[in-house]
């Protein structure tokens, strides 16, 4: 089935604006013909800036990269935490036409050492050891001299960030994104989530994330006032919705998990927000609906991958919790066949494809684009079906299915079940071999009260197809995730695909 783009609505902000504050000024919008500077502000703990401080910022920066020898087509290494220097050292690269590689502040000094080898960057840039460690670093922590404006406009089509994929299951890949595909992909964020210069946002994924760019750079573009937080805490979280009135929060499943379970939520107003939004992973309709109960505050589901950030979104009147929502306006959206890669039907299930002006470059290494591209479609790896009136489910991830006497078996469905069983606080399903069989089911369970393994096993008996049966069941103290939410079940099937049931 084939679900061709509707039209983007005329009532969108004025896109040539944002296109312009990403190349020139930090964060600057036109408003009934006249460029004005929105009295949007930048808020990091105590710290506080005004977007002419941001840009000012991003000057200072630019005249240290530039002395150091960055020039336009260079590629700069990035690995900071979430943190106003990286705002404006993003924004300084780009005036020097220059494009960012943007690290995990997360990874390791190998994760980190395959990223530069892959994109080879001239020059770096960061507040990491790991980094500094591997070349030369100009330190985001030295005092930034007061510059000269700089303004610079690189070609639409110029790379402007490199943002890794999230390797659950193999290296990551280098995904390149231009400054049109990341404008694209702006609009699509900003249209999907109905964000205004009237709203409120705090971002505490991280920046090196597609999710946590993308944020940084719609609320920018919106001129949005924005909280930046160092890193995840529960707590902080809820109380600067409440002192912030923070009017949108994005969350992944990790953030989701912790709000569902927080055990004075109710202590918390959250009468600010208009909606929570859960992305990077199926939402988890069980914790959702807990925190709605306990809160009153309903959901957002949206979908996007690191390749094309936003695909389709729930609409904010009529959300529902079974769909990532429909094709967001820009974006065409298909289901192929398995087997043969012909478009499927309403209700057929196979793997999901889309294309967008939004859509990457390609990848690095090279040789890798062309896998993931068929005629012009971006083959996202995901499992799911389109209704006749174009909503969107997903049940897994292609290359995550599990194998069992020839039948495909969707993790996701698996793990839905047994989340909702209420002494299991996270989980995550996983395949591993099994001789003839191919593979066996194996659950890792992370509970919040005593349950044994035959009640969860059962559980998924009662409710499923026994060719979907848990073989093993295995407790941990907590599911490895990515900072996205998404489940690294490689790491399980290492730690836990020889052993016996714990």
């Amino acid at each position: 089935m084939f679900v061709p783009r509707p039209e983007l609505p005329a009532r969108q902000p004025d896109d040539d604006a944002g296109r312009a504050a990403a190349r020139g000024g930090v964060g600057q919008s036109r408003q009934e013909g006249r460029d004005v500077t929105e009295p949007a502000v930048l808020v990091c703990e105590e710290r506080r800036f005004s977007l002419p401080e941001l840009d000012a910022m991003s000057d200072g920066l630019a005249a240290g990269l530039a002395k150091i020898g960055v020039s336009p087509a260079q590629r700069v290494a990035v690995m900071a935490s979430n943190r106003p220097e990286f705002v404006a050292v993003l924004h300084a690269i780009w005036r020097l036409g220059a494009a960012a590689v943007l690290i995990s502040p997360a990874w390791k000094r190998d994760e980190v050492d395959h990223a530069l080898a892959l994109t080879h960057p001239a020059h770096a840039v960061g507040d990491h050891p790991v980094l500094g460690g591997l070349m030369p670093m100009l330190h985001l922590d030295d005092p930034v001299v007061p510059a000269e404006p700089m303004r610079f406009s690189p070609a639409p089509q110029a790379d402007a960030a490199l943002v890794f994929s999230s390797g659950t299951t193999g290296m990551p890949k280098a995904v390149r994104h231009t400054h049109a595909s990341l404008d694209e992909a702006v609009r699509h964020w900003r249209w999907a989530l109905e964000m205004t210069d009237r709203d409120r946002i705090q971002v505490a994924t991280p920046p090196s994330h597609i999710l946590g760019l993308l944020n940084i750079l719609t609320a920018l573009r919106t001129g949005v006032w924005m909280r930046l937080h160092p890193r995840f805490n529960i707590d902080a979280m809820l109380g600067h919705i409440e002192s912030d009135r923070i009017t949108i929060e994005i969350a992944v499943a990790p953030i989701a998990l912790a709000i569902a379970s927080h055990p004075e939520l109710e202590s918390y107003d959250l009468s600010s927000l208009r909606y929570i939004m859960w992305g990077a992973t199926p939402v988890s309709a069980s914790v959702a609906e807990t925190v709605t109960r306990r809160t009153g505050v309903g959901w957002l589901p949206a979908y996007g991958t690191t390749e094309l950030p936003v695909i389709a979104a729930n609409p904010i009147g009529g959300a529902r919790l079974d769909s990532v929502g429909r094709a967001v306006p820009g974006v065409d959206l298909r289901v192929v066949s398995l087997q043969t890669g012909e478009p499927l039907g309403p209700g057929e299930v196979g793997e999901i494809q889309a294309r967008s002006a939004s859509l990457m470059a390609g990848y690095l290494p090279d040789k890798a684009t062309a896998e993931a591209l068929c005629d012009g479609w971006y083959r996202t790896g995901d499992v799911g079906w389109l209704d006749g009136d174009g909503w969107l489910r997903i049940t897994d991830r292609l290359k995550e299915m599990i194998k069992v006497r020839g039948f495909q078996v969707a993790p996701a469905e698996i793990e839905a079940v047994l989340q909702g069983h209420p002494a299991v606080k996270d989980c995550a399903v996983f395949g591993i071999p099994d001789g003839i069989n191919g593979e066996a089911v194996v659950a890792a369970v992370a509970t919040r009260a005593p349950v044994n393994a035959a009640d969860l096993t059962a559980r998924v008996d009662e409710k499923l197809a026994s060719y979907k049966r848990v073989s093993r069941v295995v407790f941990v103290a907590d599911i490895p995730r990515l900072p996205s939410g998404k489940v690294l079940r490689r790491v399980l099937k290492e730690r836990y695909g020889c052993t016996s049931d714990s």
